[in-house]
Formats: structure tokens, C-alpha cells, sequence
């Protein structure tokens, strides 16, 4: 069976992975015969003809429940109490003896069927496992990963290493762990505005007042961009300029950071020009007269 056998061999078979798992789970060994070869498996196989002969032939049955009442009648008195030609048993009387007790309990919960699926790690540390998001620690962007996912839990392995665990998601679900993502994107991906604010006020009362006026939103985190940008011009301009800039908007109810970005820009453009510093130049350390590479001596010597 090819969606058991991944790769036939007499001695080492490759299985699914998925049926490995079964098995264990079920807790049963798998013996899968060799490829033509028809003797592995006759006691399997030879009672085929024996239902086929003896119980369907020439049978007809009213629905599904008629068909399963005589069967287990059949079961019971003919296929159960005859005398085996192999082992000159009654099949029932050496089950009862024998084999019945050697059985597992019957499974109470129905198998949890995993998923099984290679995702590749997006730019923003997520990978996508059937419909849903998760995210993934370590600079893995652009790189592909193994997943498991049952009911419960989601496992992400990389290179034969577990990576990840995550509770698994409905479709359309996502769960970040701010842990798994850069510092300068948890704030961000993570929607915490509260953190976002704490930021801006460590550059300046205006600018953290201006970050707190422009998330005063319904939807804040609509805004959170332009508070980026805010930041953005710190660190293009320093936090003096801007936080110059942004008290005097505050004082004309402006709030717009582009127009942040212009004030500074004007601002930079009426300040004095200075003069350059003069280059200070030093005598190189190998510098030689010009007398010292002429052709001629003085006196006429060559």
C-alpha cells in the first residue's frame, strides 16, 4: 500500500509518517509483505474465498442492518465453531482460550488525525498551518519548516528539531508569542499602543504628548504608523528638533507629523550657515625637497 509504504525494501521498508504515529497510538506493529511475493501473506488472504463462498454467494440482503445481523449469526455458528484445516482448532473455542485475552482494550477516543505540512517563515515570523497564523522564533525568514498539528497543539520542527509548540488555532486565528519576534517589532505586531506611548515620552514630554494626541483614536492602532514616523524623525533629526517642533503643533493644535517634518526642515533651513573649519594640513612624513630628484647636481655633475 503506497499510502503506508513510502519506500519498499525486503528488509528496511520506509513508512508514513502518519501511520508510524497511528500504530504507536493504537499499539499495534507493522509487517508489510515484499513486493510479489504472495507467500507472506496466505492466511491473511486465503480467508477471502471462505466469506466470499460461504456467506455471501448467492445471498441477498433486505439493508446494511440485515446484512450485519446474519453475518455475526455466521460468524457465530459457522465460520467460528468449524474445525480450522491449519490449526484443527474451533476458531471461537481458541479465541476464548487463547487469543482474547492477549487483545488491548478497545480505544474509548477516536484517533486525533495530525496534519502534516511544510510552511515557509514569512517577513513578519509567522508561518500559515491551515488557515490559521503562528509564529516562529529565531531569524528563520524566508526558510521552510515542518509542522504537526492536531486538535490541541501545533509542533514546528526545523531540521529535525523541535522549534515550536503553539495551541492550535480555528481558521483565521493567530497566536504570536512576543518572544519569537525582534524587539523593534513587538510593539508593532502586537498592537500595544500602551508600550508604543512609553516610547515616544523617553524622547521628550512634546513628543510623547504628541504620540498620546495622535493615538487618541477609536481605532488607535490606525495610528500607530504615524507614531513610527514620529519616531522616525528622532532619529533622523534628534530629539531636540523634534521635540522643539512638536510643542509648538501642540500649542496650535496641529497634529499632522508631516508638518513635524517640515517645521524641522525650515527650521534647519533659516539657521546660520557656519563656517567651515579650515583643513589643517601636516608635513607628510616621506616629503622630499624638490632639489632631491634632479637630473643634475649643482656644478654641472650628471
Amino acid at each position: 500500500m503506497s499510502s503506508i509504504v513510502v519506500e519498499a525494501d525486503n528488509l528496511e521498508p520506509s513508512f508514513n509518517q502518519a501511520f508510524v504515529e497511528y500504530a504507536q497510538d493504537r499499539g499495534f506493529l507493522i509487517d508489510p509483505a515484499r513486493v510479489r511475493k504472495p507467500t507472506d501473506k496466505p492466511r491473511v488472504e486465503r480467508v477471502v474465498p471462505f466469506v466470499r463462498n460461504s456467506f455471501f454467494s448467492g445471498e441477498q440482503f433486505i439493508d446494511i442492518v440485515d446484512g450485519q445481523r446474519r453475518v455475526e449469526t455466521w460468524c457465530r455458528i459457522r465460520a467460528g465453531m468449524r474445525t480450522h484445516g491449519t490449526t484443527q482448532c474451533r476458531p471461537a473455542e481458541l479465541f476464548s482460550l487463547e487469543e482474547k485475552a492477549r487483545l488491548l482494550p478497545a480505544p474509548v477516543l477516536p484517533y486525533d488525525i495530525p496534519i502534516y505540512a511544510t510552511a515557509k517563515v514569512h517577513r513578519d515570523h509567522h508561518i500559515e498551518v491551515a488557515k490559521a497564523l503562528y509564529s516562529i522564533p529565531g531569524n528563520l525568514i524566508g526558510q521552510k519548516v515542518e509542522v504537526r498539528a492536531d486538535r490541541q497543539l501545533v509542533r514546528v520542527f526545523h531540521r529535525g528539531q523541535l522549534i515550536k509548540v503553539h495551541p492550535r488555532q480555528k481558521p483565521g486565528g493567530r497566536v504570536t508569542d512576543p518572544a519569537d519576534l525582534p524587539a523593534e517589532k513587538t510593539t508593532y505586531a502586537l498592537r500595544d499602543i500602551e508600550h508604543l506611548k512609553h516610547l515616544a515620552r523617553g524622547h521628550g514630554d512634546s513628543i510623547g504628548a504628541y504620540a498620546e494626541a495622535l493615538l487618541d483614536n477609536p481605532l488607535p492602532w490606525t495610528k500607530m504608523r504615524q507614531v513610527y514616523a514620529l519616531l522616525g524623525l528622532v532619529k533622523k533629526w534628534g530629539p531636540g528638533r523634534v521635540e522643539s517642533a512638536c510643542a509648538r503643533a501642540l500649542e496650535a493644535e496641529a497634529l499632522s507629523v508631516p508638518l513635524i517634518g517640515r517645521m524641522i526642515e525650515r527650521a534647519m533651513e533659516n539657521d546660520p550657515v557656519q563656517e567651515p573649519l579650515p583643513i589643517m594640513t601636516r608635513p607628510a612624513r616621506f616629503a622630499r625637497e624638490a632639489t632631491h630628484f634632479a637630473t643634475t647636481r649643482p656644478g654641472g655633475a650628471a
